[in-house]
């Protein structure tokens, strides 16, 4: 099986398949490359909707020449911490970055909670995000912003009084809580256009049958969450690096 980067004609061999919607498996076998190859190359790069080979190839290019002239990473951030290889972590995170992209966060937004998510801490501070991301620590600031807005990361202070930002199952917990909160919203209100409209007209009826189903969505979503979060929550083992 060939090791090494994605030659462009790969990369343009993947974007053939993926236009015929072939399963990312399939492009793999014809390639003789690993699935998981296939599927961290288009995600990093747009996802199946998006995924230009020649962009995929020069992005990949500059993303290798930005390695090469970026600081030493944060001591307490080491690539080799457990035993990692440190480009797959690099490049998953640039994958998992892009499915929150994909879902609607800013580009730069989804990169940091990526970082969060990826630290076995769950937490950074400005100057630990800023140096691990390459980016400077007012894009920093404007990204945690909008995290915080959202619910989808919280401040605390450490021992030093220094913020950090943090990520963990009550995070998600809450924010997956808002969001049914917000649903329910919609519901109560499609539910008040019903007396307004007047109740038997069709667009009474078009707004009963909104509210009936967002009510539906909203309760499953917040019983869902509390289910999981008493039964599925798991917990990391200790080692022998975690207690130093």
């Amino acid at each position: 099986m060939p090791g090494g980067r994605l030659t462009q004609q790969e990369r343009r061999q993947i974007a053939l398949g993926v236009a015929d919607g072939l399963a990312y498996a399939e492009i793999a076998r014809s390639l003789d490359r690993p699935t998981s190859t296939i599927t961290r190359e288009v995600m990093r790069n747009g996802g199946p909707a998006a995924y230009r080979a020649d962009l995929a190839h020069r992005a990949t290019e500059q993303r290798a020449h930005r390695r090469k002239r970026a600081m030493p990473r944060d001591p307490g951030t080491s690539p080799q911490a457990n035993g990692r290889d440190s480009e797959a972590v690099r490049e998953y995170e640039e994958v998992f970055g892009t499915v929150f992209m994909q879902s609607g966060l800013p580009r730069m937004t989804a990169r940091v909670l990526a970082a969060l998510y990826t630290t076995d801490a769950g937490s950074l501070g400005a100057s630990e995000l800023a140096g691990r991301l390459q980016v400077s620590p007012a894009t920093v600031s404007k990204a945690i912003a909008f995290l915080d807005g959202q619910g989808l990361i919280r401040r605390e202070r450490d021992e030093r009084r220094r913020e950090r930002y943090v990520v963990d199952d009550d995070v998600l917990y809450q924010s997956t809580m808002a969001s049914a909160r917000a649903t329910a919203h919609l519901g109560d209100v499609a539910r008040q256009g019903v007396g307004v409209l007047g109740p038997g007209t069709p667009a009474a009826a078009r707004l009963e049958n909104i509210a009936r189903f967002v009510d539906f969505i909203s309760e499953s979503i917040a019983r869902a969450a509390d289910q999981a979060r008493a039964v599925l929550h798991t917990k990391p083992e200790t080692s022998s690096e975690n207690a130093t």
